[in-house]
């Protein structure tokens, strides 16, 4: 499936079509590599946009390298409100020329913290595409909690919505894992890939772990947990994963 998704191509990657706020993953094409950068702290989004085009200026990318965002929100949205909050997002994607005929290239990941919340919605983490000669593949799957996208509205959809007892977390993991082993398939990798995985919830997965997380391998490089909501009411579960060669520290 890999082979027949769209291309960004000023950007060297690939991507899974998803909503109009993101893409459900990326891939770099050959000749390219996906690189993360983690910032020092986080910043809200109209400084960290600009931290993002001084950052690719340095380094001789154009924005159109631009390929993932990890955001934070002080706390989870409305449905309604988070329709607004990403049309406001994706106006900068536009003015940066990556949103073309509606379709927006970009994966993300976006969560609301249960401590040091940030004031305003705020960036964690960017990645972005370089030339290289390294023949590795590199890709990052998008943000999911327990919920199908593209369904228009998230309430009917989530998996035990307004449930949260320990089978009903456990639901919400598997339904998650199966996701990200869906994206990851689609971009042409697996669990045996992973340098990294992310884990968001407020609630124990410790019951699941061993048998639901780590025999997947989905823990192959770790688990990092963030003590984090996903971004929108109701939903309790969420994980991103990634395979790339390079990570480093802005700011």
């Amino acid at each position: 499936m890999s082979n027949s998704l769209p291309q960004f191509l000023p950007g060297g990657y690939r991507f899974i079509p998803g909503p109009f706020q993101y893409s459900a993953g990326v891939a770099a094409e050959p000749g390219f590599t996906i690189v993360r950068a983690r910032l020092a702290r986080p910043l809200p989004l109209v400084q960290a946009f600009a931290t993002i085009e001084r950052h690719l200026a340095a380094i001789g990318r154009t924005p159109s390298a631009f390929c993932q965002c990890e955001l934070r929100s002080p706390a989870p949205f409305t449905e309604e409100g988070f329709v607004a909050f990403n049309r406001d997002y994706v106006g900068t994607l536009e003015r940066w020329g990556l949103i073309r005929d509606g379709v927006n290239p970009v994966a993300r990941s976006n969560v609301c913290p249960e401590f040091d919340k940030p004031a305003v919605p705020s960036l964690y983490a960017f990645s972005y595409t370089e030339p290289t000669r390294e023949t590795t593949p590199t890709f990052i799957v998008a943000g999911s909690a327990e919920a199908p996208e593209g369904k228009g509205h998230y309430e009917s959809h989530i998996v035990r919505r307004g449930e949260t007892a320990p089978a009903a977390i456990h639901e919400k993991a598997q339904w998650v894992l199966g996701e990200m082993e869906r994206r990851m398939a689609a971009l042409g990798f697996g669990w045996p890939d992973i340098t990294g995985a992310q884990l968001y919830t407020v609630h124990d997965p410790y019951p699941f772990l061993a048998a639901e997380i780590a025999h997947r391998g989905a823990m192959r490089a770790g688990l990092t947990w963030h003590w984090a909501r996903p971004p929108v009411v109701d939903l309790e579960f969420e994980m991103d994963v990634r395979g790339v060669r390079q990570e480093h520290t802005v700011g």
